[in-house]
């Protein structure tokens, strides 16, 4: 039988995560290039994170990046 409280408990911190987008995905989203979001994701340029050596971008802190980048 599996713990209703533990996966009560992964949930609710998945959830406080939002939308997790893969590289591939945030590229569309942003209308750029997978290699341009790939450099900008590794020089630090973009708030990303690497999980298991593949790049997870979050899609509030996309929005709000792209907010405060505007020309």
């Amino acid at each position: 039988m599996i713990n209703s409280g533990r996966q009560k408990g992964v949930k609710t911190m998945m959830e406080s995560f939002g939308e997790i987008m893969t590289l591939e995905e945030t590229a569309k989203y942003l209308k750029i290039g997978k290699s341009t979001l790939y450099k900008m994701a590794r020089k630090g340029k973009i708030p990303a994170v690497k999980i298991a050596n593949q790049w997870r971008f979050i899609k509030e802190d996309i929005d709000k990046w792209a907010s405060g980048n505007k020309k």
